[in-house]
């Protein structure tokens, strides 16, 4: 038998999942992506080590091909990932600095000056991009500001996934997807931009030449087949940015379809086959990028998303873990299970889910989060229910904005992401929205993406649209409920007016205890 390969870096595990040709799951392999602080000066500055990168992608394919039957094959292999965090490599390939993670602040100088000496208009007109903290140009400034030494000796500056990629077959290379969030990437020409590497003071043979996810890349070596366990030769092909490689599984691949991607982000995306980057969608806090899908394009708004829940459950969560502990459930069925003992409203608790600043539709990093309308009787499961519906807010304003942009209203999202896995959320979801959310029934969606691209570069597909066709399974959906949707609508209404209320004092917080 002949299988397929997703690869997937995401931000807390790293995994290999082997599918057949209908995209059912044959094995996995999986390890933690560890972030690391690397100066005990700055507790705020993170970073991924190559070695922990390249050592647990290895591992994670090592355990999902050794499951395979002897005579089984892997056909094709393709690598997806969170994306924007890059690796400096020196002329013999070798990592000179590790990655600066989207975590770490230490960008916030480089950030404010590119706002000011080039700013939101010429950004968005070349890249199509909002700029956020952690956009890899960024980066590359902060290593040439501050590591001047280390940065004379870079050679090629490698996305995450590409880094893989790159340690796979020993060939340089990045997709549109990939090199967008760079914020050097010229989205009309797709090419680089020589203005903007002009401006940020970077030579255009750092990078290597952007191409179309599904691409090839080359095969296998045989160094790599020994720290991997595949054989040698299978081709690799170009995969991309996790959310919209995970769109192709979820067969968000039209013009019309609104795809929620919720994970350790949440992004509202739309394909376009006519991009437009106008004063108004930039006013909107949306992006307009290279879509995974040849010659399309696409228009998103995005902000944190899980790891505000994840906080919770390692903050507040020691009742729901000691019961799963007990054999009662798991922790997460427990938490969420406590929520619903809070009936919709929380009792009056909101909570701002800034705690990585806020992107769509208002663009300040310094932004925090925040719970309101705490009072004597406020129960943890009125707060729990509060981070979801504070979360569901702004996927709503994240909505509203993406309907002006893209000039398409929405009564129905696709869903995916490791979020869909949680009943109560996709069902507040389809209350607060009030639309119906379809979750298919995919198993990482992310990884089958990357599957999907490697298997129509091979030719098992056709194209896209055949893969789509052969791998989509229809799963839940969540009707809203009408009586929840008219309550919502009204504390929505009070929601959107906490961001501004909180804005200079977040900022004056931000500016005393975030920087440096």
């Amino acid at each position: 038998m002949e299988y397929l390969l997703g690869i997937d870096v995401g931000s807390t595990s790293m995994k290999a999942l082997v599918y057949d040709f209908e995209g059912n799951v044959v094995s996995t392999g999986s390890h933690p992506t560890e972030s690391v602080a690397n100066d005990p000066n700055h507790s705020n500055w993170q970073v991924f080590l190559p070695d922990h990168i390249w050592d647990g992608i290895s591992s994670a394919i090592r355990q999902a091909v050794g499951k395979l039957p002897p005579g089984d094959r892997i056909k094709a292999a393709a690598v997806t990932g969170l994306g924007a965090d890059a690796v400096p490599l020196d002329s013999q390939g070798e990592p000179v600095y590790p990655f600066i993670n989207w975590l770490c602040t230490r960008t916030t100088p480089q950030f404010e000056w590119w706002l000011e000496h080039i700013g939101l208009e010429k950004t968005f007109q070349v890249s199509g991009w909002q700029p956020f903290v952690w956009n890899t140009v960024f980066r590359f400034m902060w290593l040439k500001e501050n590591e001047p030494e280390i940065a004379r000796r870079v050679s090629k500056w490698l996305i995450i996934e590409d880094y893989v990629n790159y340690k796979l077959t020993g060939k340089y290379s990045t997709d549109y997807t990939d090199a967008s969030p760079t914020l050097l990437l010229d989205q009309r020409s797709l090419t680089w931009s020589d203005e903007l590497l002009k401006i940020a003071g970077l030579e255009k043979d750092l990078f290597p030449t952007p191409q179309w996810s599904g691409s090839f890349i080359g095969e296998v070596t045989p160094l790599a087949a020994e720290k991997t366990g595949l054989l040698p030769g299978i081709p690799i092909f170009q995969g991309g940015h996790d959310y919209l490689i995970g769109a192709l599984a979820a067969g968000a691949i039209q013009p019309g379809v609104i795809l929620d991607v919720t994970g350790t982000w949440e992004l509202v995306i739309t394909p376009t086959v006519t991009p437009h980057w106008t004063e108004e969608i930039r006013n909107l806090g949306l992006t307009v990028e290279a879509h995974a899908v040849p010659d399309t394009y696409c228009i998103w708004g995005g902000g944190t998303a899980a790891n505000m829940l994840e906080w919770y459950k390692d903050q507040y969560g020691t009742v729901a873990q000691q019961r799963a502990e007990a054999g009662q459930g798991n922790i997460w069925s427990n938490l969420m299970q406590e929520a619903q003992n809070s009936p919709a409203g929380a009792n009056g608790i909101f909570f701002l889910p800034h705690f990585n600043g806020t992107a769509c539709p208002e663009l300040n990093p310094r932004s925090l989060g925040a719970f309101l309308g705490l009072n004597d009787t406020t129960t943890r499961a009125d707060m729990l229910r509060a981070v979801i519906e504070g979360l569901d807010y702004a996927f709503v304003d994240m909505l509203r904005a993406l309907e002006l942009g893209s000039g398409r209203k929405a009564d129905r999202i696709t869903a995916i992401g490791g979020a869909v896995r949680n009943e109560f959320w996709m069902q507040n979801k389809a209350d607060v929205s009030g639309c119906v959310v379809d979750a298919p029934e995919l198993e990482e969606a992310t990884a089958l993406g990357a599957a999907m691209l490697a298997g129509t570069g091979v030719g098992v597909y056709q194209d896209l649209q055949e893969a789509v066709q052969r791998v989509y399974r229809s799963g839940r959906q969540y009707e809203p409920d009408a009586k929840n949707v008219q309550l919502y609508a009204e504390l929505f209404e009070i929601f959107r007016e906490i961001y501004p209320a909180l804005k200079n004092v977040n900022t004056r917080i931000y500016n005393r205890f975030r920087v440096g």
